[in-house]
């Protein structure tokens, strides 16, 4: 294996996006705006009194500092100021909108020009100078209202400067989201600001070159992310936008790129509007995925039963995803997790069979657990996942490691068996124990029963020969394998009928048991929710299957169903 030279590559990048942008100081800077901006990003009500108050609760992490000016905040994480230099809280204080909220965006906007408008600190990245573009301009009126004509200069030679920074080092980037972010920041620029408009047509023309190499035929992306190909959209919809205010007409491939998108992700939205939470997104921003859908103006939902890798089964007003591809490969899988074959399930607004999600906020142990197998509703191999972690490499400003040896060979068919159910398999154990895992799944008509059978098996001669190494060699212990079923935290379970089902509650009303066919041993144990915006993991719990392959095979079956004193349909508060 060659010698990992991620950091210096990084230490290089950092140098020549500094170099770049103390040129771009120097160059001529903008005088205005072409045309008033109007803000397309509005926050959280919320959380702009919070920052008001002095509540700074980013990536995970709260500092208290009231009266206390953000860039003078210790930055315990590089995510945490990651945030503070993308400017994303503009769209919260601007929810707020008071004299208040005004006079924090204004001292802590033009603070940054103070201390970073030289090109110096971790903002000048050119990602980060797409996403922090994007608010300045969008929030303008905000943070200009009431300013002396020199701090207007400030303003606009800031936003000059950085545009022509972006001009010179968008190609920096990695494709993809951050690639997405410093293009339509350049575009946003380009067309916004008085001198800057001949950056806006080269950036156009690079931004139709990315649609088209990093959003498939089925409107799918490398991450196979479905929260980041809500921000892809929402980056899209706003270039759109942006264009059409401008006057200009927009590129074909942009277009279509939306319009493969949107059904997409209707697809991968659970009955209760929000994302299934797979390779380290979650559930999306409250309100995002409904505005960025409506502004497409397709209406549309994909007829093929995958999308970007997953297949979404729909019963009554139940919902289920699973992961049904193979996972991202590369640098896509910088954040990827080994979730082959995991499903979600959701009953009306009501989530009940989750994955754990992303501890990327939490910080890096929670990060490697959170992607691990047995954080996700599938079966795992004792101490095993699916896909395994390789070594840790730079990726951005902070190490991520990437899936190494992933499954080969993932697959979904129809269960010629049934009207309604799917049968999946995937051979990632066949290297390590020589076991394939198939998973069939019958979700009813009406939504109220998941039917569910797991095998892990031996398949092939190359395969049993590999399992009978294995099994010698462990002592004729057998395989010990899990069938985990994550909980969402607002569900309450029992172990029920002297520990032989589990009986789960939600919120709506709705009761739902699992039983097994006795073929492994059941528990409910401990279980947690990462979830984004929440300053520690939330405790929630899990069933869990367990048994031993001993002959080559060993198959489990399992139903979730609702109890039949359910009412037909709760109306969820």
């Amino acid at each position: 294996m060659g010698k990992d030279t991620s950091g210096s590559t990084a230490k290089l990048g950092t140098a020549l996006n500094r170099l770049a942008a103390a040129r771009a100081g120097r160059a001529r800077p903008a005088t205005g705006f072409v045309s008033q901006p109007e803000p397309r990003t509005i926050g959280s009500f919320a959380k702009g009194r919070q920052l008001i108050q002095g509540n700074f609760l980013f990536s995970g992490f709260l500092i208290e500092g009231p009266g206390v000016n953000i860039w003078d905040l210790p930055m315990p994480d590089p995510a945490f100021e990651e945030a503070l230099q993308g400017c994303g809280w503009l769209d919260d204080l601007a929810a707020v909108g008071d004299r208040e909220a005004r006079i924090r965006a204004q001292d802590w906007v033009f603070g940054w020009i103070d201390r970073f408008g030289d090109g110096k600190g971790p903002g000048w990245t050119p990602d980060l100078t797409g996403r922090r573009l994007i608010r300045w301009i969008n929030h303008a009126i905000l943070l200009l209202n009431g300013r002396e004509r020199d701090d207007s200069d400030r303003f606009f030679r800031a936003l000059g400067q950085q545009t022509i920074f972006l001009s010179k080092r968008w190609t920096s980037t990695a494709p993809g989201l951050p690639r997405f972010e410093a293009l339509t920041g350049l575009i946003y620029a380009g067309l916004a600001l008085t001198g800057m408009e001949r950056h806006a047509t080269p950036a156009i023309e690079a931004l139709t070159k990315e649609c088209e190499a990093q959003i498939d035929a089925e409107g799918g992306i490398p991450t196979r992310c479905p929260e980041e190909l809500l921000e892809v959209l929402t980056l899209l919809n706003w270039a759109n936008e942006a264009l059409m205010t401008a006057g200009r007409t927009p590129p074909g491939a942009l277009l279509d790129a939306i319009a493969r998108i949107a059904p997409t992700l209707r697809a991968l939205r659970h009955s209760d509007g929000a994302l299934a939470r797979f390779h380290g997104g979650g559930r999306g921003l409250e309100g995002r995925l409904d505005a960025a859908l409506s502004a497409t103006g397709i209406r549309g939902v994909r007829r093929e039963p995958m999308a970007m890798g997953f297949v979404r089964m729909q019963g009554g007003r139940s919902s289920l995803i699973i992961d049904a591809a193979r996972p991202p490969q590369g640098t896509a899988s910088a954040n990827a997790h080994a979730s082959t074959l995991a499903f979600e399930l959701t009953s009306g607004r009501r989530p009940m069979i989750v994955n754990c999600g992303s501890g990327a906020h939490f910080g890096r142990d929670w990060h490697r657990a959170g992607r691990a197998t047995a954080s996700h509703s599938t079966l795992s191999i004792y101490g095993y996942s699916s896909s395994r972690l390789g070594p840790e490499r730079l990726f951005g400003r902070a190490p991520r490691a990437y899936l190494d040896k992933t499954p080969k060979d993932v697959w979904a068919r129809t269960d010629d068996a049934t009207e309604s159910g799917m049968i999946f398999g995937h051979d990632g154990y066949t290297e390590t124990h020589g076991m394939t895992h198939i998973r069939e799944l019958d979700l009813s008509t009406d939504g109220r029963e998941l039917r569910g059978r797991d095998t892990l098996g031996a398949m092939t001669p190359e395969d049993i020969a590999r399992f009978e190494q294995i099994f010698e060699r462990e002592g004729l212990r057998g395989i010990p394998f899990d069938i985990r079923f994550h909980l969402h935290p607002d569900c309450d379970a029992t172990l029920d009928m002297g520990g032989t089902a589990v009986s789960v509650a939600l919120r709506s009303g709705e009761i739902w048991v699992f039983r097994h066919d006795g073929v492994a041993d059941l528990t409910l144990e401990p279980s947690v929710y990462l979830e984004k915006g929440r300053i520690r993991p939330r405790a929630s719990l899990q069933i869990v299957l367990s048994s031993k392959v001993l002959d080559r095979a060993c198959q489990i079956g399992w139903t979730f169903s609702q109890a039949r004193d359910n009412p037909s349909a709760i109306v969820a508060p």
